[in-house]
């Protein structure tokens, strides 16, 4: 089948629509279940190339959550500790698999962005990983396979309704690729630059330590920003992207969007919110992730509320105050920072530097380059120019 009709367009009102092979051969993706919109794919062939990247730069499985056309989340399959399975709400899944700790990594970053996403896995998905994907909120998926039983668990979800996507890992995109805007073609190459470990060997600070482990990091975040819209920004620790601005005029503020994501990732390891005293019954995870997300923000005030915090919690928890986050945030350290194209100024390595920025890796090619790398120095941070631009739209 080389042609798929579509329920609408973007909107409702953009009718007819569809996707299809212009040379005639079959369609890469297959439909397993549930029937893709226009944007579920987009989503889906964006985080597919994003995961294989992953998997290819890093060895391992890899998996990220996808929202208009921008990643909320990407990790790779690391072990995950027992304050992030309480954090991600999978303490009692037992023993994960490479792939589901990838996927609960790349869901958990930013629960609040990956509610309602489009996922891409890059192996074949296991029970294991199913199970967890069973409980969240998503409007799809798309991987190289599925375990059958893992297609049985999928299938129920949205009353039957759950788009399962099968890509042919073999298929590869033609060398020139075309779009259209206001009815006219748009045509370009494939991007296919390459994200390994020599992308980040011109280290230009005087700090030229970086461990082989802050490197799968750098990749992680260059690979994500290649399928964010730009301009972007990604926080990476641990094989997680911690943070991601994207789609921002100002880099500067891609920074600190990003930044302020990093470090709402990082409070919720705090004691005072994982001891947060959730009612037992009657709360979803959605609720919890709500109330989360106003608790370590500045409108705790409408958690703590009386009339509502009884509503949440079995006691009303004490406030998180300013003080208390800024000290817990200064706890948070090796995080790697990386951008799509260069920082024009040095105010992004600043406010980097607050939430626990070490590593950097950039274009590089401004000229205020020298600004931006004194500013790194200040800070004994190791950075990187990969020569390398990633803007996506």
């Amino acid at each position: 089948m080389n042609s798929m009709e579509l329920k609408y367009g973007c909107n409702p009102n953009q009718k007819p629509a569809r996707v299809f092979m212009e040379d005639g051969s079959d369609l890469p993706v297959t439909v397993l279940n549930g029937r893709p919109g226009y944007i579920n794919l987009l989503d889906a062939l964006n985080g597919w190339q994003l995961v294989t990247e992953l998997k290819r730069a890093t060895g391992k499985p890899a998996a990220t959550s996808f929202k208009h056309v921008s990643p909320a989340g990407a990790a790779i399959g690391l072990p995950l500790s027992d304050v992030e399975k309480k954090m991600y709400w999978i303490e009692e899944e037992g023993e994960l698999s490479a792939l589901a700790c990838a996927f609960a990594r790349a869901r958990g970053a930013d629960r609040m962005s990956s509610f309602g996403d489009f996922i891409a896995l890059s192996d074949p998905v296991d029970v294991c990983t199913a199970k967890i994907i069973k409980h969240e909120v998503s409007d799809g998926i798309i991987a190289p396979g599925y375990d059958p039983e893992a297609l049985d668990i999928l299938k129920a979800k949205k009353r039957g309704s759950y788009c399962i996507l099968q890509i042919d890992p073999a298929y590869k995109p033609a060398a020139l690729e075309r779009k259209q805007v206001f009815g006219i073609t748009f045509e370009q190459g494939h991007n296919n630059s390459v994200i390994d470990a020599d992308l980040f060997k011109n280290i230009v600070t005087k700090n030229k330590d970086l461990p082989a482990w802050a490197v799968d990091d750098m990749a992680i975040s260059m690979i994500t920003l290649k399928y964010t819209q730009s301009n972007s920004v990604c926080y990476v620790k641990g094989g997680q992207a911690i943070g991601i601005g994207a789609g921002q005029q100002s880099r500067i503020h891609c920074t600190r969007l990003a930044g302020q994501k990093a470090d709402n990732w990082w409070l919720r390891h705090a004691p005072q919110v994982l001891d947060l005293p959730f009612k037992e019954e009657g709360l979803t995870r959605n609720d919890r992730d709500n109330a989360i997300d106003l608790y370590i923000g500045d409108e705790y005030e409408d958690v703590l509320a009386d009339g509502k915090w009884q509503k949440l919690f079995t006691r009303k928890p004490d406030v998180f105050t300013a003080e208390d986050k800024k000290a817990w945030i200064a706890k948070n350290t090796d995080v790697v920072l990386g951008s799509d194209a260069f920082f024009p100024f040095a105010d992004n390595i600043e406010r980097a530097a607050r939430s626990g920025v070490h590593y950097v890796a950039e274009p590089g090619g401004s000229k205020r380059d020298d600004l931006v790398i004194a500013a790194a120095d200040a800070h004994n941070m190791v950075m990187a120019f990969t020569g390398l631009r990633l803007f996506h739209h």
